[in-house]
């Protein structure tokens, strides 16, 4: 639990850092992912995969992540900033679902309630109800299809982690992820490269705290915890990153946005509990 915590605080980070990126969403979301893989490379110690089958495993969850990045990009820039990261973060609905319908995991009272809250606290963390509206159908629907790539890359590292090692899962799949946003951003951006040193040490910094750090975090996590437990606790992320934006970006944060925070903490502790 610490792990996942620790891992949900470093990713919370990233809007920070991607809001000053000097390139696009999308070739920030590839340097992102391109340069993690340098430490995760250095700390490499187990045995690599050898069939197609192994090969899968672990790539696998990359090409979920990066299908979540970009579609949640596609969609700030279709609907409001509020929808699309209230929507985003309905990914735990997904993997409580799935885990219901399709492993048959039993899901307690505790914990759909805990779920209610939290998503209840998200709402008002980001403005309440009243700032939902005046999006665009098309921007809200790729925003949900973003949150159900993310359930997807959630089960499958789990999956993924009753075979494979942490930094194994984490090698390769950052490799299909880097592969697939690189494309994508080859086509759709007009700005590949950084221009500044402070622009390449952005890129650094989210790629070595929110994807070499937070994600090797969560996935290490992941061997121990319920996916729905997981996927619920990782809504602390918008919590941690409002405040850093009141401390580093200057935007007070609002006592309606404080109120939704411990709300979320407290639906996230009592899932836990359930």
């Amino acid at each position: 639990m610490p792990a996942l915590l620790l891992g949900g605080v470093s990713i919370a980070c990233s809007p920070i850092l991607v809001r000053i990126s000097e390139v696009g969403p999308i070739a920030t979301a590839f340097w992102r992912l391109a340069l993690a893989l340098l430490p995760l490379l250095l700390v490499r110690r187990e045995r690599q995969p050898r069939a197609a089958r192994e090969y899968f495993e672990v790539a696998a969850p990359g090409l979920f992540l990066a299908a979540d990045l970009a579609c949640w990009h596609i969609s700030l820039h279709l609907t409001t900033i509020a929808n699309s990261t209230l929507l985003v973060n309905l990914a735990p609905i997904f993997v409580t679902l799935f885990s219901w319908l399709v492993l048959g995991q039993r899901i307690s009272r505790a914990f759909l309630a805990g779920l209610a809250i939290a998503i209840v606290g998200i709402v008002i963390l980001k403005g309440g109800p009243n700032s939902l509206g005046g999006g665009d159908v098309r921007g809200d629907s790729i925003a949900v299809l973003a949150a159900a790539f993310y359930a997807g890359y959630i089960l499958l590292l789990v999956h993924a982690r009753k075979r494979h090692s942490t930094n194994t899962i984490m090698i390769w799949s950052t490799i299909s992820a880097a592969l697939c946003t690189g494309v994508m951003a080859w086509f759709v951006e007009p700005v590949l490269l950084p221009r500044t040193a402070a622009g390449w040490m952005t890129v650094v910094g989210l790629a070595w705290i929110s994807q070499a750090g937070g994600q090797s975090l969560i996935a290490f996590a992941l061997a121990w915890l319920p996916p729905t437990l997981s996927s619920l606790t990782l809504l602390i992320q918008p919590v941690v990153a409002a405040l850093l934006a009141a401390l580093l970006l200057h935007e007070p944060l609002t006592a309606a946005e404080a109120v939704g925070g411990l709300i979320v903490i407290g639906g996230i502790a009592l899932a836990r509990r359930g």
